[in-house]
């Protein structure tokens, strides 16, 4: 084991310290014994008087500013030997010396040694040069270390990662499935690479360019596309690390970034997250200074001041553009807004494409099922999906990704964890008829999505799950489509309450209500969709921005909020009685359904479909053949 020369420093330094004192402690001590304590026996004041009286003492040697005495005598118990005896005198004792003058005694005053004195002055120099020269090792140790005590002075410096040479490692050919965005994004590339083709025209570059999209779309990876693209010096921080608690560091590191960046122009500056830093001004609810302000006020100077940042880029990333300041998004600040959405069936299944390429995958594997599975998902997402499946295929011991990891893997991601299948019992089969509530609704309403399959395997906190696959990639909903999926989440509701009786409902519903009345609602509200007319009621975001929704809202009176409620309630109630009469005229059927997936646990919406077929009519659905 490798131990630093500078760990066993911090470690020795506390024990230096204190083997010094004890030493000077002992050290003084030794001195005093050897100025005073050469004699081995002691003798009383009292009797040394006496012997002086008797004229037995021949000599007298005073230490310690006459506190101890060395006494040469003749003992006459001793055969009148000569002997020397210490003495402990009396503090005031000024006719001592008188006497023995007197007396004519030999004497010697010896003064007092200041070794003492001399080490005391030393320990007090030695402690605090070794405390500082410990401190300064430690502090330039620690000045190595990101974020480490060293660099305490550098807080107004900026924090932004820079390259001079952007090796990112990601080109546009990395990124897919958003090409739109990529095509507006890869002028920002030509014009730095041959500004003249802009310039000879009279056409300026940009500003700045905002990446809009929902978290995992790839507006990070378009950033360092472009950076890995063009090939100049890349600035990339965080909104978050412009703002810390210290008064005034923000609008510092601002500028500090934008000096920087005129000194490396032609440059890219990548802001991650700018709506930590970028936020609507006037927000706040009462007075006083606000730091976020004053950062945003210094970045609105840079990006447009008096001087100009002619050669520097901007490019900023967030998934809440709602929130951010006006002077922000205009021309001459943020000249544009790309919009990196969600991918579609065709940009899924590029991201596939591009994802799989390390991925062992079976002949049978089909890239195109597999990005009509996954509607919704994201780059991200997407991604993730390929890699739970290929974790699956390490611990199912086998050589390639096969489909049956796909689907595992895309309920693992979609529903959560596999769970422990229920035994066969009451609550199985009342989940078991829950389950197919709902997908009998699905197949019997024409406009509801198709089956994909139910199962009573437990995922995450549901006991059992129906899956619906859209049957194309919906940017519009109908009025009948919404109608059709409030009706097909009664299902499970309508089905316990048919079946079991009023009396034997269970909570098993609680997130399906949660969902229908949500969905009942907006059409109230939001898409004029009820008696009420069309008419939107609230804004197109549910959630309140403190300082600017919150005193703004759109309000209604009374009257209409009631009228509100009792529109959800009807389409609620219409769309209930629709799916408890599919439960009454479909019992039968039912009732094998259910007992064939307590038998299987998983049935397969193809195999569903079929059964149900032989019972009654099941209505054509619209299949959807993406173009790719």
């Amino acid at each position: 084991m490798k131990i630093s020369w500078r760990v066993i420093l911090l470690w020795a330094l506390p024990a230096l310290v204190i083997g010094f004192f004890v030493w000077q402690g002992a050290f003084a001590q030794s001195a005093a014994e050897l100025g005073s304590n050469t004699a081995s026996t002691r003798m009383t004041y009292g009797r040394f008087i006496e012997y002086l009286e008797a004229g037995r003492v021949t000599s007298v040697d005073l230490y310690e500013g006459g506190r101890t005495a060395i006494v040469e005598a003749v003992d006459p118990e001793l055969d009148n030997r000569m002997q020397r005896l210490r003495v402990d005198l009396p503090a005031n004792s000024p006719e001592l010396i008188s006497r023995l003058r007197n007396e004519q005694i030999n004497f010697d005053i010896h003064p007092p040694r200041n070794d003492g004195a001399i080490w005391g002055l030393l320990g007090n120099l030695v402690f605090p040069l070794l405390l500082i020269a410990g401190l300064f090792f430690l502090f330039r140790r620690s000045s190595n270390v990101p974020g480490g005590p060293g660099q305490a002075m550098n807080f107004a410096k900026s924090k932004a990662r820079f390259q001079m040479e952007a090796k990112t490692g990601v080109l546009f050919d990395d990124v897919a499935g958003i090409e739109e965005a990529k095509e507006e994004l890869q002028e920002v590339v030509t014009f730095l690479k041959k500004p003249e083709r802009f310039t000879a025209v009279g056409a300026r570059i940009p500003k700045g360019v905002l990446l809009v999209g929902p978290p995992g779309t790839g507006k990070t990876l378009l950033a360092k596309a472009i950076a890995g693209e063009a090939g100049v010096p890349f600035f990339s921080i965080s909104g978050s690390e412009f703002v810390e608690m210290f008064v005034g560091v923000g609008a510092s590191r601002v500028r500090d970034l934008f000096k920087k960046a005129k000194e490396n122009a032609p440059c890219i500056i990548f802001i991650d997250e700018i709506d930590a830093v970028g936020r609507q001004r006037g927000a706040g609810i009462g007075g006083g200074n606000d730091e976020r302000e004053q950062t945003l006020n210094q970045l609105l100077t840079e990006m447009d001041g008096f001087e100009g940042n002619t050669g520097i880029i901007i490019i900023a990333a967030t998934n809440r553009p709602d929130v951010l300041d006006s002077a922000l998004l205009r021309p001459g600040r943020f000249d544009r807004q790309v919009t990196v959405d969600a991918p579609d069936v065709k940009g899924r299944l590029e991201i596939l494409d591009v994802h799989s390429r390390n991925k062992k995958l079976a002949p049978e594997i089909s890239l195109e099922a597999i990005a009509r599975r996954t509607p919704g998902f994201t780059g991200a997402d997407l991604a993730n999906l390929l890699n739970e499946a290929a974790i699956l295929t390490a611990r199912r011991r086998k050589d390639a990704i096969t489909m049956l990891e796909i689907n595992d893997a895309v309920d693992r991601v979609v529903a959560g964890m596999e769970g422990t299948p229920l035994v066969d019992s009451k609550s199985k089969r009342l989940i078991a008829y829950h389950e197919v509530g709902h997908a009998m609704v699905g197949t019997l309403i024409k406009d509801h999505d198709p089956v994909q399959k139910v199962t009573l395997i437990p995922r995450g906190q549901a006991q059992g799950l129906t899956w619906f696959t859209p049957s194309e990639d919906q940017s519009l909903v109908s009025r009948s489509q919404l109608l059709a999926r409030i009706s097909g989440a009664l299902g499970g509701r309508a089905a316990e309450e048919v079946i079991f009786g009023d009396a034997e409902v269970t909570t098993g519903a609680g997130n399906d209500l949660q969902q229908v009345t949500g969905m009942a609602r907006q059409m109230v509200t939001r898409f004029g969709m009820s008696d009420l007319g069309p008419i939107s009621l609230e804004g197109q975001s549910a959630e309140v921005f403190l300082g600017r929704d919150l005193m703004t809202r759109s309000e209604y009176s009374e009257e209409i909020a009631s009228r509100i409620d009792a529109q959800v309630r009807s389409i609620v109630e219409h769309c209930y009685d629709e799916a408890k009469r599919i439960m009454r005229e479909n019992r039968v059927v039912i009732d094998r359904l259910v007992d064939l997936l307590i038998e299987k646990e998983t049935i397969d919406g193809e195999e569903f479909r079929q059964i149900v077929a032989e019972y009654t009519q099941v209505p054509e659905k619209e299949q959807y053949v993406p173009q790719l």
